[in-house]
């Protein structure tokens, strides 16, 4: 077992609170409340990803260990490769995922733009999105190099994502996004 496992083990035994999600980034556990704003980004990413993806490669708060000292991110919304299989011990691998969402949650904020923006792109995940609804925008990172983004586009909510030129091949809209 993993020092991430153990990890994990551990939490499973705790109580947590009714409408939080658990993660851990950079071996520090961290909690969040999942919001109405919040649920109802990821609930329109997810259905616009619906019109191209088959659900079996759309996934929401699964637990994925990333690159990095013990990363294991519960993604808001993730796109798996079309041939992705979990491990031997039940697990998505970090290698198959194509683009991760992120919507922003006052508490956890500088964990997306930090320590797992850096771990998405050392593991080399092509589009790396996060909606902001504090701020009222999202930003697209893509081209992973190391630990960082070699492209960062930001748009306010209300303009269209325009990801074809990306492996995710479509629109987002974000007409729909409530701010918080």
């Amino acid at each position: 077992m993993t020092g991430l496992d153990a990890l994990f083990e551990r939490l499973e035994g705790m109580p947590v609170p009714e409408g939080y999600k658990v993660e851990i980034v950079e071996g520090t556990v961290a909690m969040s409340p999942q919001e109405d704003t919040h649920w109802e980004i990821i609930l329109d990413i997810v259905e616009q990803l619906r019109t191209k993806y088959p659900r079996k490669r759309v996934k929401s708060d699964v637990r994925i260990d990333y690159p990095g000292h013990l990363n294991g991110f519960a993604t808001d919304v993730t796109v798996m490769t079309e041939d992705a299989a979990k491990t031997e011990e039940g697990l998505w691998r970090y290698q198959d995922v194509e683009f991760v969402a992120e919507v922003i949650s006052k508490g956890t904020a500088a964990n997306d733009y930090g320590p797992k923006k850096a771990a998405y792109a050392e593991a080399e995940v092509p589009v790396y999105l996060i909606a902001d609804p504090y701020q009222g925008r999202c930003h697209v990172y893509s081209r992973p190099k190391g630990d960082d983004y070699a492209t960062e586009t930001k748009l306010p909510f209300g303009d269209d994502l325009d990801l074809t030129g990306t492996v995710v091949g479509l629109t987002l809209k974000t007409d729909g996004f409530p701010r918080d």
